[in-house]
């Protein structure tokens, strides 16, 4: 299996291995880079070669036990996988966590970054009620509490959709985890800090998609986004996608992707050819005339 070392973790990661341009993908808090199979093979035949990292304290990824980690070092963990193969550019994103990641790429090396795809996922800090949820919650997860009421209430916050059968791929890993693995990764996601002053910064060509009952990437965080965002244009609303729209809405979201990509990875046009091919106007109304002055 594929593996890079950064910093202090060995990241795992997947790569489709195919010539065409790179796309990579961050997962979701709770899950890991298999959460972006669905899609795959349709960016497969699109040509898109589709890179999938195992965020730390998840997946195949390896960090030392309980060692504080932050979003701008798996951010750096992004880079490090393509560095690994030979990647100078690639459209990068990520659900949730997965776009705190894909944001800080963007920060760090937007020279690398030609497309962002961020999908149910804002760039602002905890607010003081979440903060709140997030303790209890974690402190709860890391109890000797029973797991069945606690997996019970985060399938349908952290997947949604309408079909329970979408949450058992996930529910079955849960239960088999090491519950106090996760703190560091807790930690870093009560500890994040706002890029919402940022944002201008990132000029690529962005998608910002979000489900329509997606209750912790609100409209109102995923409007703040794009606007911040001058590549952006709005945001894409999924009906019935709760938070994980990527793994329960992947015929949806698929399409979406492989438009920006196009998007990012088209290649400039020549302005003065365009202009030659366009057809001469029989007559110049008088914005024509305005915006040609």
């Amino acid at each position: 299996m594929p593996y890079v070392r950064s910093g202090s973790a060995t990241v795992h990661f997947v790569t489709s291995q195919i010539n065409g341009p790179t796309l990579l993908l961050a997962h979701g808090f709770f899950m890991d880079e298999s959460m972006f199979d669905p899609m795959r093979e349709s960016l497969a035949a699109a040509g898109i070669n589709l890179v999938t990292v195992d965020a730390r304290c998840h997946g195949r990824t390896q960090s030392p036990d309980g060692e504080p980690f932050s979003y701008w070092d798996l951010a750096a963990d992004g880079l490090a996988v393509l560095d690994e193969l030979g990647i100078e550019r690639a459209v990068v994103g990520g659900m949730s966590q997965g776009g705190y990641a894909a944001l800080r790429m963007a920060l760090l090396a937007p020279e690398r970054v030609q497309g962002l795809a961020l999908i149910d996922t804002e760039a602002g800090a905890c607010s003081p009620s979440e903060l709140a949820f997030y303790r209890e919650f974690f402190e709860r997860w890391t109890s000797e509490e029973p797991m069945a009421p606690l997996v019970a209430e985060l399938a349908p916050q952290i997947i949604g959709g309408t079909d329970p059968r979408l949450w058992r791929a996930w529910t079955s890993r849960w239960y088999g985890s090491d519950r106090q693995a996760i703190v560091p990764a807790a930690r870093c996601l009560m500890d994040r800090r706002s890029v919402l002053h940022r944002l201008p910064e990132i000029t690529a060509p962005t998608l910002v998609v979000r489900g329509s009952h997606d209750a912790t990437s609100t409209a109102q965080k995923s409007e703040a986004l794009a606007a911040g965002l001058s590549g952006a244009d709005g945001v894409v609303t999924i009906p019935g996608a709760g938070h994980g729209a990527a793994w329960t809405h992947p015929d949806v979201v698929a399409p979406l992707l492989i438009r920006l990509v196009a998007r990012a990875t088209a290649k400039p046009e020549n302005k003065l050819a365009r202009a030659l091919s366009a057809p001469w106007p029989h007559r110049r109304g008088g914005r024509e005339i305005q915006a040609a002055q």
